[in-house]
């Protein structure tokens, strides 16, 4: 198969969709791999690295849709892209379609077919494409919200831990999946009081074992979080609904009783986010106020790191990338149950139930498209 791998054009966007060892891998297995001139560079991946691997460098995004058969990306393709894609084309990228009508028109509309990494599973049902990116986007939610608590950045001026003699200051984390998880792992790094809000008393009990006892848990009610807020000083959300759109667990009004200053950190910015008052941001340009409370809402938190974020991301879609490369389409989503549910469109059909939800569409199980 012809794989291309263009430039990320995303706004402050520094990851890339294949590392050398990956195109290594993917060429000794017999394909041919395309990559468009300085996609590494945000990862500090030079051309020569991917062309000493056996890849082939092309000058423009152009060429690399011209000759490639899947296209392997970071973020969603931005519109300029989405005019390159053709009928003939298997996009495999993160997509989060759910909060994004005009690019789900757009796919659709090429015929493409599109393989969202958000969505694939594993034997378990867990999300392993996914697991990589929130593990970092959870750790920066907790760095970033900690630097917006600063005053010169309009916070409260309060430092996380505190320090001896002071209260550390509060964190909320709405969320318990690996994303709450890492987020609440720096915040009591850094010595702050923190709870960690979910619904699934299972993965409370877990999370009770994993943190002994430096944090507290709670069952996530919109009561029980009402109480909370006044005291926070931080708050990630970090809910995730499979393919939908994030449900709001913060209301505007609910922001007239926090504390002036306070950050609220929205992870789930991609899928529409989680805070009522959320809008995506980016990282020239992350954050915002509204009614005195900081919002950091950036769409793609693990490109600020580019490089971790490349070679953590390619370590677990390489080997879907060669399942596909090595079946063909027809064969890797019949054999395969995890690259079936990452399929969110094909032939101009809404196949992820997430996004048909979303938008009030006809929902098609991908075995009857193909």
């Amino acid at each position: 198969m012809r794989i291309g791998v263009p430039t990320e054009i995303k706004t402050d966007e520094f990851r890339v969709a294949l590392t050398p060892a990956g195109v290594r891998e993917l060429t000794a297995a017999g394909h041919e791999v395309f990559v468009e001139a300085g996609a590494g560079e945000g990862s500090a991946i030079s051309d020569a690295e991917f062309e000493a691997q056996g890849a082939s460098t092309l000058a423009s995004a152009a060429e690399v849709f011209a000759a490639a058969e899947m296209i392997v990306k970071v973020k969603e393709p931005q519109p300029a892209e989405v005019e390159l894609l053709e009928a003939r084309h298997l996009l495999f990228t993160y997509l989060h379609l759910a909060a994004a009508p005009e690019l789900t028109r757009g796919l659709i509309e090429s015929g493409a077919t599109c393989v969202a990494y958000e969505t694939v599973t594993d034997a378990s049902g867990a999300l392993p494409l996914l697991a990589p990116m929130s593990e970092v986007a959870g750790k920066l939610a907790t760095q970033a919200g900690a630097f917006m608590l600063q005053r010169p950045v309009a916070g409260r001026g309060a430092l996380l831990g505190g320090v001896a003699g002071t209260t550390p200051s509060r964190v909320i984390v709405i969320g318990g999946g690996i994303v709450g998880l890492n987020a609440a792992r720096i915040a009591i790094g850094m010595g702050a009081e923190v709870s960690v809000f979910d619904r699934s008393l299972d993965r409370l009990r877990e999370l009770e074992l994993f943190f002994g006892g430096s944090a507290s848990t709670h069952y996530s009610t919109a009561l029980e979080i009402e109480r909370q807020l006044p005291e926070a000083d931080l708050v990630v959300g970090a809910v995730l609904l499979t393919g939908a759109r994030a449900p709001h667990v913060v209301s505007r009004a609910q922001l007239a009783t926090m504390r002036r200053g306070a950050v609220l950190v929205d992870v789930a910015i991609d899928q529409g986010g989680c805070f009522e008052t959320s809008r995506p941001t980016t990282h020239s340009e992350p954050a915002y106020e509204v009614d005195g409370i900081v919002h950091y809402c950036v769409a793609n938190m693990p490109g600020d790191v580019g490089r971790t974020s490349t070679y953590g991301l390619t370590n677990t879609t390489l080997p879907y990338a060669r399942i596909i490369a090595k079946n063909g389409w027809n064969k890797a989503v019949r054999e395969n149950r995890g690259v079936a549910t990452g399929a969110n469109v094909v032939n101009g059909k809404i196949t992820c139930k997430g996004v048909a939800e979303a938008f009030n569409l006809e929902y098609v199980p991908v075995e009857k498209v193909l």
